[in-house]
């Protein structure tokens, strides 16, 4: 009986311990700062995250697919990041990154396989729910590109728009499902503020 206890014990601290490293996700900006020049310090590990949780969830519902793996796939997809931080397409030039050696112990060591199994699935990219869940990750960019034009920064103006030749909803070219598609076009039909369009008053409700 003792031994179960120390067990048990045991396992919980486990639990508690990748708890907190959960929780670091909210100190972790993401990189791409750098090459947007912009210091948003609302755009962390985490919130991105979210979102993402969020857009693949109704991806999932519009294409029938399990939204409990797509929404639990994208809480996940970044939280390798805790330990190697993020990096932007400039980083990735001169970095290596061990995804599987930090799976392994970070997910791999936890009481339930649930989570490695299902990070390890979205890596591979072969099932309907990872592959929605990488283009929730791209719509997010989308959504904040969108975000910061809207607020004035040019350099996400042409990131969203390209260039040159190249000139055209240039977000959506990376995009590679129908459904996601569609989302991201209607994502650029709309601004960030239209949402209140219809809430706003200057009377206090009685």
């Amino acid at each position: 009986m003792e031994d179960n206890n120390i067990k048990k014990e045991n396992k919980q601290k486990r639990i508690a311990n990748f708890l907190y490293e959960v929780g670091t996700m909210r100190k972790l900006m993401r990189i791409h700062r750098q090459t947007l020049l912009t210091d948003d310090m609302s755009d962390s590990i985490a919130s991105h995250s979210y979102r993402v949780a969020i857009i693949s969830w109704f991806l999932a519902k519009e294409e029938r697919v399990d939204p409990y793996k797509t929404v639990m796939m994208s809480l996940l997809h970044d939280m390798g990041e805790v330990r190697t931080n993020d990096h932007n397409w400039i980083h990735k030039r001169y970095v290596k990154i061990f995804s599987d050696e930090i799976i392994q112990e970070q997910l791999g060591t936890l009481p339930y396989e649930d989570l490695k199994n299902l990070i390890s699935e979205y890596e591979e990219r072969k099932s309907k729910e990872a592959i929605l869940v990488k283009e929730a990750d791209l719509i997010d960019q989308i959504l904040l590109l969108k975000e910061y034009e809207w607020a004035g920064n040019r350099e996400a103006h042409v990131w969203l728009h390209g260039k040159g030749k190249d000139r055209g909803n240039a977000q959506l070219k990376k995009l590679k499902t129908d459904i996601s598609k569609r989302l991201g076009k209607a994502i650029y039909d709309v601004n960030p503020s239209d949402w209140w369009n219809d809430l706003w008053t200057s009377v206090n409700r009685k």
